[in-house]
């Protein structure tokens, strides 16, 4: 099996750089697409025929996600994005307008550098990605129409503490010859001094999102395509895992160039298609948002116990599309070039918002304004995909499939990306990022064929996990951000264009690409004289 992905790999490198793989009478793609499928056959006999092995993984998943996302997790989110809300003096609401302006502000960075509005697609790629569609059909189904409250409230709290960790990613960024880098692991080492924390995280969102989360991705995909079109849920693995292997090996500014524009196009149409279906059923909307609000509160549900299935399918799913808090958005947060790092925060909070309550919130009503929820049996793409047959004839069902590849790829990619950040705050090693890539194309193949159930309830694990270690580190860094945000708010109200200088925070030891102030920079060339 090593000697295979060895083969492999050296092939994608040279089918990467445009050439062709000598002593083949073969095309070079023919070349990959056999010895992928060798490497397969073994891993397909291991893993997916083992179906015992299956089963008592997801037993001992399920019962630690039931602990941790009961109580723990749905505690400690909403607690730290009350308190975030509160600390920032509700900035999610009350600095939305410059939200918009500081995007559009960066459209456009120079040639080896990736502009704000660049980094914002980047990390939309990987939230408008499956679980904006497949995600909230599961949480339907499990937690019926009250799970779309309880994920419009995480996402509006939540997006508080998005502010906060994505403008820590940026005060702590570091740089390297492909540009900055930064995120979590980096903030809990040189805020924290705590490097120990960093590499517990940078392992777990290696983990989470280059793994677990992409086998998600992929799963989704091959399903969607063989409920329409009847592919075979390997053969779409294998080809999402050869062209995703040519897109990684060029580097990061390929990845945001790629994001950039796929993410408003396609985000663009799916919601005009929500549109146009809300639109063709407007006398319904009234009885849709009762629906959604009763089915959250009421006294049936109360009896029932199923409030409790509503906010925790609500949150689970919510975050899971949204990553407010968790700790992923801020990798890519820090890779953007701009003159204040509040700026990144309000971009990235701007970006959980309009996920949720625009992307999402599109899915939730295709969905229930449809009588396909109400079918036993339906969840996730199964679902999405009766609701829009229903709504705009049969033919929705494989171009969803088609709009479900292109997000799932985008978010292929922006998973990726925060795995790589990581590997290289672990390691510094390309045999490292080589292991890490032949990792990612591995799972991904997985999760083409795995069951649906397994892939999100470890998606759950490995992200609570995440979550819990990047909540506490944001809670104590918390008043970096906050210094971070009076400056900036201190220079607008005196008519500047923000520009950080890092002796605004008390100490600063750990800051390195941000520069001291003209004022302390002088007095201590003064006092050197």
């Amino acid at each position: 099996m090593l000697m295979e992905l060895n083969r492999i790999n050296k092939n994608l490198k040279i089918l990467a750089a445009g050439g062709h793989i000598a002593g083949t009478n073969s095309t070079s793609i023919q070349t990959i697409v056999y010895q992928t499928e060798c490497l397969i056959a073994s891993i397909y006999t291991t893993l997916i025929r083992g179906g015992k092995m299956q089963q008592l993984l997801q037993s001992m998943v399920g019962v630690t996600n039931d602990f941790l996302w009961s109580k723990l997790l749905i505690i400690m989110l909403v607690s730290c994005g009350i308190y975030f809300t509160l600390k920032t003096k509700f900035v999610q609401f009350r600095m939305l307008k410059e939200m918009v302006r500081v995007l559009m502000e960066g459209k456009k960075g120079s040639k080896d550098e990736i502009s704000p509005f660049q980094a914002f697609c980047v990390g939309m790629a990987a939230r408008v990605g499956t679980g904006n569609i497949t995600g909230i059909a599961i949480a339907i189904a499990l937690g019926g129409p009250g799970a779309v409250f309880w994920m419009w409230i995480i996402a509006i709290i939540s997006s508080a503490s998005s502010f906060i960790e994505s403008t820590l990613a940026q005060v702590y960024k570091v740089k390297d010859k492909n540009g900055f880098r930064g995120g979590p692991s980096y903030y809990m080492e040189k805020g924290l001094n705590k490097r120990w924390m960093g590499v517990i995280f940078s392992i777990l969102i290696t983990i989470s999102f280059g793994l677990v989360f992409n086998s998600v991705q992929s799963n989704t995909v091959s399903i969607a395509f063989e409920n329409s079109f009847g592919t075979h849920r390997l053969t779409l693995g294998i080809i999402m895992a050869l062209v995703f292997s040519v897109i990684i090996f060029g580097g990061v500014t390929r990845i945001a160039k790629m994001a950039e524009y796929k993410v408003m196009i396609l985000s663009v149409l799916y919601i005009g298609i929500a549109l146009f279906i809300i639109a063709t059923n407007i006398t319904k909307m009234p009885e849709i948002l009762s629906l959604i609000v009763k089915n959250a509160f009421g006294l049936q549900q109360m009896a029932g116990g199923t409030i409790g299935a509503a906010l925790m399918n609500g949150v689970k799913r919510g975050l899971f599309s949204n990553e407010a808090g968790m700790g992923s958005a801020p990798n890519v947060a820090a890779t953007a070039t701009t003159s204040h790092p509040v700026k990144q925060g309000l971009i990235q909070a701007f970006g959980v918002l309009t996920d949720t309550l625009i992307v999402c919130t599109s899915t939730a009503f295709i969905i229930l304004l449809s009588d396909a929820w109400k079918q036993p049996g339906l969840e996730g793409i199964a679902l999405t995909q009766a609701a829009l047959s229903e709504h705009v004839g049969s033919w929705a069902s494989g171009s969803l499939a088609i709009f479900i590849f292109l997000f799932g790829f985008g978010a292929l990619i922006g998973n990726y990306y925060y795995g790589e950040t990581n590997i290289r705050f672990l390691h510094t090693s390309k045999v490292w990022l080589m292991v890490y890539r032949i990792s990612v194309v591995a799972m991904i193949l997985f999760g083409s064929v795995a069951k649906v159930q397994l892939v999100w309830d470890l998606a759950d694990l490995f992200m609570g996990f995440m979550v819990i270690i990047n909540l506490i580190a944001i809670t104590l860094l918390g008043k970096i951000a906050f210094t971070a945000l009076t400056d900036y708010m201190k220079q607008k109200k005196a008519g500047k264009d923000p520009i950080f200088y890092k002796d605004c925070i008390k100490n600063h030891e750990g800051i390195e690409c941000w520069e001291l102030s003209p004022a302390t920079s002088t007095s201590k060339k003064e006092k050197a004289m």
